[in-house]
């Protein structure tokens, strides 16, 4: 009998209900004789129970990236794959034959998988998870549509690829190269950035650790009502700040490793995974600072290349926030053409929470430097002004990340009234 070749043991969880218990103990065995890992999500016994507790139970290991793949089995597979489905990252497929298991795989990219016990015997449920377990969705057509499910998913409908009012990667780009003509441009007047060009800049922010769920809400009102490209939040509030802006244009930014970079790259993928999954739709990640300073640069990559990837799924946005305060012009330089090999979209001065924020020499460092890859520079810490932001843009930001947002904006509305 075939055998797919093991390139690295995965971690598969199974769960069933009682139809399926002796079924899923089969092929337990035969994923632990692949030398794969499996978990099981019960049940143990053949007493009745209700399906849904164990097909739960597998979804959220997948989900939250305990569990590289899922079995769900019951009479049909089909309520289990019902399930399974309600959790946001699994996509749950019903597999009666190899064939119906190799398109799912490969045309949809299927990480779960629904077996039904009644008309399925030991061997034909295992061959059935060799091809699921050995097929790969690598056509670029396919990978596109099942990043459409993505964004359904994370309620993002497209229109001409951008959410509804929203603004797509290319909108900002143009915004940008607009504000920095307007900058350059020589004139008698002091330059400004027109009000509506500059709230699509900035990252409306609240990362206070005794920020509540009032709070939240209040910066997400402020978001809707100046148009904001994005509110920025710890993971505790992601899921609360993509209800409240639901049919807005302001997306949600979710900080991770934050704010000491110091935790593992296994934990930082399974917090950006879980930020995307609640409706994150930019991850912003704090470096390993440690490991840059101690001159392992592989280490660095590692980390960011991690959570990039972790982004690349969801087609989400990637920055990388350097702490510069901590770093020598050196390493500034070398954090950010590790970040530029990671395939990182962004590199950002800092947390707010160090010794100190966003200087307009470090903001040019690292303009200069990402310059050849064209990745976004976000300036952030310590941004309190009109003024404050005028600078971080000539100097080369494309992102401004700040708490005093709505302050900035009446002192740009100001200046535009002023200048008329």
């Amino acid at each position: 009998m075939y055998h797919p070749v093991v390139v690295r043991p995965l971690k598969i969880a199974l769960g069933a209900d009682h139809n399926g218990v002796r079924l899923k103990t089969h092929l337990a065995t035969y994923v632990a004789s692949l030398g794969h890992a499996p978990h099981d999500c019960g049940t143990t016994g053949t007493e009745p129970v209700d399906y849904p507790r164990f097909a739960f139970a597998v979804a959220e290991r997948v989900a939250s990236g305990e569990a590289d793949f899922g079995v769900v089995i019951d009479g049909s597979g089909i309520g289990s794959a019902i399930v399974a489905n309600k959790v946001g990252g699994v996509r749950a497929a019903v597999c009666r034959n190899e064939a119906e298991a190799r398109s799912a795989r490969e045309h949809n990219d299927a990480n779960v998988l629904a077996l039904g016990a009644a008309p399925l015997n030991g061997e034909g449920a295992q061959r059935i998870l060799q091809v699921f377990l050995s097929s790969q969705c690598t056509v670029e057509r396919y990978q596109a549509r099942v990043a459409m499910v993505r964004e359904i998913e994370a309620g993002r409908a497209w229109s001409g690829g951008t959410a509804p009012g929203g603004l797509s990667s290319e909108d900002v780009r143009r915004i940008t190269e607009r504000v920095s003509q307007l900058l350059a441009s020589p004139g008698d007047r002091e330059p400004s950035i027109p009000p509506a060009e500059l709230a699509a800049l900035i990252d409306h922010t609240l990362l206070r650790p005794e920020a509540t769920s009032a709070d939240i809400e209040k910066l997400c009102e402020e978001a809707r009502r100046w148009s904001f490209y994005s509110v920025c939040v710890n993971p505790a509030y992601v899921k609360q700040a993509r209800a409240l802006l639901r049919g807005s244009s302001v997306k949600v930014c979710c900080v991770v490793g934050f704010p000491l970079g110091a935790q593992p790259p296994q934990s930082k993928v399974l917090e950006a995974r879980r930020a995307l999954r609640e409706g994150a739709q930019e991850i912003d990640m704090v470096i390993n600072i440690g490991a840059l300073k101690s001159g392992d640069d592989e280490t660095v990559w590692r980390d960011i290349r991690a959570v990039v990837e972790v982004c690349l799924e969801s087609r989400a946005p990637s920055k990388v926030i350097l702490e510069t305060v901590l770093l020598t012009d050196e390493e500034k330089v070398r954090a950010c053409q590790i970040a530029m090999r990671a395939g990182a979209d962004f590199v950002k001065t800092s947390t707010g929470f160090s010794s100190g924020g966003a200087t307009v020499e470090d903001v040019g460092l690292m303009s200069q430097t990402v310059a050849p890859r064209r990745l976004g520079v976000k300036a952030s810490g310590g941004i309190r002004s009109y003024a404050d932001v005028l600078r971080m843009v000539r100097a080369g930001a494309t992102r401004i990340g700040a708490s005093a947002s709505v302050k900035i904006m009446e002192e740009a509305v100001a200046a535009a009234k002023g200048g008329r």
